[in-house]
């Protein structure tokens, strides 16, 4: 048996293609999930805590097949990213999904997050017509038959961020401002963040709360507690150095009064025992 060597190929086949030249090894296959699929969906998961929903009843999931029609039950999508509310965290409260099947759970997604990627683009933006005999797109799933309520699309290529809401029926593109968005049901906005997130730095999508600042991942506000922590820490220590220096500047102080007085008790006695030499008793003045 030939052992596997890593590298072991001739310098002259380094210039086969590269990844960015072999998505998949399946034609039919458009793209498989790549490192930013697992980090940008990781970091909605993480910043998505609406403070007017116990995080029991809120349920997100990432790359998960999302069964949508009880008469058609092989038909799925996969959306990157979405969340439920008032779903419980567990299946029947007590298991992990291995799907998320609609006429099991009855509750739509309020939003779904979907990454552009070069081979599904056409359909994330609903370019991409109905074929007879063949599942609906998915823009017609999140439009018509979910209706779900809001529709985020993100291009890491362009970095361009767009919302699609469903008004009476149909989805709408509002203009964003600063690349946010504000969804009263969660309490929360969604919009873009300039960041390093597992040590690459580029534009994010993430939470933001109603003050419009960023909702904090368990690391990083462990860390701010900790710099807190250390700041609070420091802060003691200069009060405590300050309490000694203060308590020794006393204590010099009352050494400095002590000696005074110690001075005019000995400028008394001089005075008394002169006045004694004299013939005349102090005690008498």
């Amino acid at each position: 048996m030939t052992m596997y060597i890593p590298d072991s190929q001739h310098s002259q086949t380094k210039l086969l293609p590269t990844m960015y030249d072999l998505p998949s090894e399946d034609p039919e296959e458009p793209g498989l999930p790549d490192e930013y699929h697992d980090y940008q969906p990781e970091l909605l998961r993480l910043t998505c805590r609406p403070r007017n929903h116990p995080l029991d009843q809120i349920f997100i999931a990432t790359n998960l097949n999302f069964y949508y029609d009880s008469n058609h039950l092989n038909w799925y999508k996969k959306p990157d990213w979405f969340v439920v509310l008032g779903a419980s965290r567990f299946y029947r409260g007590e298991d992990l999904r291995l799907s998320y099947v609609m006429w099991q759970e009855n509750i739509s997604p309020l939003v779904v997050v979907e990454l552009l990627s070069p081979g599904t683009e056409d359909e994330d933006l609903g370019i991409t017509p109905e074929v007879r005999n063949k599942p609906p797109t998915k823009w017609r799933v999140y439009e018509e038959i979910l209706q779900i309520p809001y529709y985020f699309v993100f291009s890491r290529y362009t970095n361009q961020l767009r919302v699609f809401q469903l008004i009476d029926n149909l989805y709408c593109e509002p203009v964003l401002t600063d690349s946010r968005f504000w969804i009263p049901e969660l309490e929360l906005g969604i919009g873009l963040w300039e960041g390093c997130y597992e040590g690459f730095s580029r534009l994010w999508l993430r939470w933001y709360d109603a003050s419009g600042d960023w909702v904090l991942t368990p690391e990083e506000f462990e860390r701010q507690r900790a710099e807190l922590e250390s700041q609070r820490a420091e802060s003691e220590s200069q009060r405590a150095e300050s309490e000694s220096q203060r308590a020794e500047l006393e204590s010099q102080r009352a050494e400095l009064e002590s000696q005074r007085a110690e001075s005019e008790r000995d400028r008394a006695n001089r005075l008394a025992d002169r006045l004694r030499a004299m013939g005349i008793n102090p005690d008498e003045l």
